[in-house]
């Protein structure tokens, strides 16, 4: 079985990070043990808060010499491919082999695509595309492509990022799953069950198979919103309280794929995604302070590796 990896998300203040001093998060998130740190990405969401996901990668990867970095989502069809391609291969020459980008299209707020100027029924057609352009741009080579909504002759970024940068594609749709197995190194999954996991790992093995991919993508992850506390009571209000500020609906709704509780509980949760083909969690855990979310984060990470 792979070595399990496993982050966290810096201290959110509604749907953008909180203030403080991000160099000693990740300094302490490296001490304990962890894998990497991860950060999202907004551009308005809901009431216009955000922040942007390469410039906050581009920050938390520079705070500290070793500590990789992962997006968990990048939100790419609002962005033209070629402009992101040059962050990230940017990006890729400051912190070599230290970057994962995460891509999803969103969704939650379809606002937030109009304010793009993004139609949202068009969201995952421009995936398809962003994903092409992206992918091929990323290797240095000059790319020539004409689509419904990119058109490009001879686009050319250089230096290409050297390790290459992981592309892991997140969403819970059938279409998501099929582009994971297109275009992605893995998938990410959010709110679905271990059983739910299990069954996209296989089909992607199997879709990736038929379109000639070999290996098929393995570095599939899952991103979990938590609570981790002393006491299983105050970790789901403090759970609760984040999820509902952030999402802007009832925790309810996201509460039985939100595990909440010690450390040991939060594990426990997580054991059988193990099981199903997961590689990477994706903490975002909401505790009293962020050192007793790094320490829970710890212990539920040396917890997965026993069991």
């Amino acid at each position: 079985m792979p070595e399990i990896r496993l982050g966290v998300f810096p201290p959110l203040e509604g749907a953008a990070p909180a203030s403080g001093d991000q160099g000693a998060f990740v300094a302490a998130a490296a001490d304990a043990g962890l894998d990497h740190v991860c950060t999202g990405d907004h551009v308005s969401f809901f009431v216009g808060a955000g922040f942007d996901g390469l410039v906050s990668a581009t920050a938390l990867a520079t705070v500290h010499p070793t500590m990789p970095v992962s997006i968990a989502v990048y939100l790419l069809p609002l962005r033209h491919p070629t402009l992101v391609a040059r962050q990230v291969a940017d990006l890729a020459s400051l912190a070599p082999g230290r970057l994962v980008l995460g891509v999803g299209i969103g969704g939650e707020d379809p606002h937030e695509l109009e304010s793009c100027g993004v139609d949202p029924r068009t969201r995952g057609r421009r995936m398809d595309e962003c994903l092409t352009v992206l992918r091929a741009l990323l290797t240095g080579e000059p790319v020539t492509f004409h689509g419904a909504f990119f058109d490009l002759h001879d686009a050319l970024i250089v230096p290409a990022p050297h390790p290459a940068v992981p592309i892991i594609v997140g969403g819970r749709s059938d279409a998501a799953v099929a582009r994971a197995a297109r275009f992605g190194d893995g998938w990410i999954g959010i709110w679905n069950s271990a059983r739910r996991f299990a069954e996209v790992v296989a089909r992607i093995e199997d879709q990736a198979g038929k379109a000639g991919r070999s290996p098929a993508p393995r570095d599939h992850a899952m991103q979990v919103w938590c609570g981790i506390a002393e006491e299983t009571e105050r970790a789901r209000p403090l759970l609760a309280t984040a999820m509902e500020r952030f999402y802007r609906t009832p925790f309810e709704r996201f509460e039985r794929y939100s595990p909440y509780g010690t450390a040991a509980e939060v594990a426990e949760f997580l054991a059988p995604y193990v099981a199903a083909g997961c590689t990477t969690f994706n903490l975002i855990p909401q505790s009293p302070d962020p050192e007793t979310a790094i320490e829970g984060a710890s212990e539920v990470k040396r917890l997965l590796a026993r069991a």
